[in-house]
């Protein structure tokens, strides 16, 4: 069982990341309300709260990364956290002066590796439109719904396993930190790319992907921010995805 202080720490993470997520969310949706509530909205002026709003989001989320890894690491240190619940607040522990990684060299391999996903993806991406064709799924249902869950495979095995194991803060951060990862930095950085190589790129979504992201953010964040979990919110979760899943697949082209 997780001491008091273990599980305010994995509230105070889940309420941290629920908040970012929700400002990302509305940030994204901004665009869509614009228009959906405007007779006559510009190109130019959709594009121009697009690339202001992908700054922001940057910018953001650079202000998470000093959060999480130098001003309240603390919080996401789940080794310090496990430690707590296993060894006495008057037992030395013993540091390993030799412990500390070759940063460098980390980087380096996560250069490497960024760039051969880079070409695997485009691979994977080919295949999965042939296929999707020919299975007769829509743009919308690949991109949105299979795409994600084939590419994430990965995350959702390491936080199930880790859930299993009760380590609920690294796996709410598995599973959260992806969303955020492309909802503050993936999806802002592709509107300011894509201006630069000529492929404009804006956030002007419609009004059922917008609907469909506020409900999955907003039932995320009832079940996460009370810092505990249970296997109903699980399957509360699951279903959530699956109707949305569904809602997706038989939205017309």
């Amino acid at each position: 069982m997780r001491n008091p202080g273990t599980v305010g720490r994995i509230l105070t993470t889940a309420r941290v990341n629920g908040s970012t997520m929700t400002l990302a969310v509305t940030a994204i949706v901004l665009p869509a309300m614009v228009i959906t509530t405007s007779n006559v909205v510009e190109q130019s002026a959709i594009t121009k709260l697009s690339i202001f709003v992908a700054v922001i989001l940057i910018i953001v989320y650079g202000l998470t990364l000093l959060f999480s890894l130098k001003t309240h690491s603390y919080l996401y240190d789940v080794g310090v956290v496990e430690l707590e619940d296993k060894v006495s607040e008057d037992q030395p522990t013993e540091q390993d002066e030799h412990s500390l990684p070759n940063l460098s060299l980390w980087v380096g391999i996560l250069l490497v590796a960024t760039i051969g996903i880079a070409f695997v993806s485009e691979i994977f991406v080919g295949a999965v439109e042939e296929a999707t064709k020919g299975l007769g799924l829509t743009p919308l249902f690949t991109g949105v719904i299979l795409l994600p869950l084939v590419g994430g495979a990965a995350e959702y095995v390491t936080a199930v396993r880790v859930a299993i194991k009760n380590n609920m803060d690294l796996a709410v951060s598995v599973a959260m930190g992806s969303s955020l990862l492309v909802a503050l930095l993936v999806a802002p950085l592709l509107v300011l790319v894509g201006q630069v190589i000529g492929q404009p790129m804006d956030l002007n979504f419609n009004l059922f992907e917008v609907v469909a992201v506020i409900i999955a953010v907003v039932i995320a964040n009832l079940i996460s921010l009370d810092g505990r979990s249970n296997w109903l919110e699980g399957m509360l979760l699951l279903a959530t995805y699956a109707v949305l899943a569904a809602a997706f697949y038989f939205h017309p082209v």
